[in-house]
């Protein structure tokens, strides 16, 4: 009878030693280092990019941020979104039995493409959502060319 439990696979030093190396990077990994500004924290709200025949749509989720309290600059083609999340007033007769929102300064700083107009910027505050309209230079927007049957 064989009471030794065994795996499907044998043991693998390589193996083990790279599980190692992954678990040790995950310690020292604080967001998406490809898409992340120099400057922008760890905690910092997400962002998307979308992009249009007329320019580009950047959405930033800011729950509970004043639009007092955000600041957006564009500068040849990058965008920077800064912010402060006030946190709620504590209360005397009141506990906190769990707090999982942020609160604090935040900063996020995108690379758009070289295409954008950093003139025509629009930028609106709805339900938590920061929605940025950066459009297209003129020469660079797709443009439709008619052909002639001849």
């Amino acid at each position: 009878m064989n009471l030794v439990r065994r795996t499907k696979d044998p043991w693998n030093p390589a193996r083990d030693f790279q599980e190692l190396q992954e678990q040790i990077n995950s310690l020292f990994d604080f967001g998406y280092p490809e898409m992340s500004g120099l400057f922008d924290r760890h905690l910092s709200p997400p962002v998307d990019i979308l992009e249009e025949d007329e320019g580009f749509l950047v959405t930033v989720d800011v729950p509970g941020v004043d639009k007092e309290d955000l600041d957006i600059a564009i500068t040849r083609n990058i965008l920077t979104v800064k912010g402060i999340k006030h946190a709620e007033s504590k209360q005397k007769n009141r506990k906190s039995y769990r707090s999982e929102s942020w609160s604090g300064s935040f900063q996020r700083t995108l690379s758009l493409p070289e295409s954008v107009d950093p003139d025509k910027v629009e930028a609106q505050l709805k339900n938590g959502v920061l929605s940025i309209r950066v459009a297209k230079r003129e020469e660079l927007k797709p443009r439709q060319i008619a052909i002639q049957v001849r």
